[in-house]
């Protein structure tokens, strides 16, 4: 079995490392770290090199590699700045994996481009105050009206809430079903909603370019078709 990077990985690590260590310099570190902000530009050039979409099918903007391409992206970054690479590998954070795997076209095709782009970053929405990272239980729900779903609930410690365009939300449809995660399921939702808040989370202990929030819901409402997936299976 062959352990060794083919030539074409190898080239990609190569362009990574050269970009990293031209643009992550020390004061830039520092400088964002301090701020606890985002490094939109420096994201946005490294999205036009194809480092933040590896593992996204160029038919929706991406690079078509896998997860081996996409690791060796993240270690070249961290190599040189863990916060600004951590940030800048997590931009857009599963959103496409999800619609990837569960999406219909009409999300895929609308979602996918901009955040392979570099134009939108996006928030996966699950943390809740009381529960945590367990995702079985949830407290934040979506109720049918109409053609459409009114979420109410918080979620805490969400990575790049305050500067998301496109946020993925776990709710509970189905308040009755045991186990409860039975009656789970996901929607998209996008920055400027009525009903949709996003906070910022200051005092990190490090990775602070990679920014953290709340996001609260207050009769959030989403069409139908923003339902990703089947209902009650997310």
């Amino acid at each position: 079995m062959q352990f060794e990077l083919t030539e074409e990985q190898k080239e990609i690590k190569r362009a990574v490392r050269e970009f990293c260590e031209k643009e992550f310099t020390p004061e830039l570190a520092l400088e964002y770290d301090q701020k606890e902000e985002f490094p939109t530009e420096l994201y946005r050039k490294a999205a036009k090199l194809g480092f933040t979409s590896m593992r996204i099918p160029e038919e929706y903007g991406g690079q078509g590699y896998g997860v081996l391409e996409e690791c060796i992206i993240v270690e070249e970054m961290c190599r040189v700045d863990p916060g600004l690479g951590v940030a800048i590998s997590l931009g857009n954070l599963m959103i496409p994996d999800i619609l990837l795997k569960h999406g219909t076209e009409e999300q895929k095709e609308r979602y996918i481009p901009p955040l392979a782009k570099g134009e939108a970053i996006a928030a996966a929405v699950f943390t809740e105050p009381e529960h945590g990272s367990d995702i079985t239980k949830l407290d934040t729900t979506a109720v049918k009206e109409g053609d459409e779903w009114v979420i109410k609930g918080t979620k805490i410690f969400i990575t790049n809430a305050p500067v998301a365009d496109y946020f993925i939300i776990l709710c509970q449809t189905d308040p009755n079903v045991q186990p409860s995660y039975r009656g789970q399921s996901i929607f998209l939702a996008e920055k400027g909603m009525p009903g949709l808040e996003a906070t910022k989370l200051h005092g990190k202990m490090g990775i602070r370019p990679c920014i953290t929030g709340s996001v609260s819901m207050d009769n959030l409402r989403v069409p139908e078709k923003n339902l990703v997936g089947e209902l009650n299976r997310g």
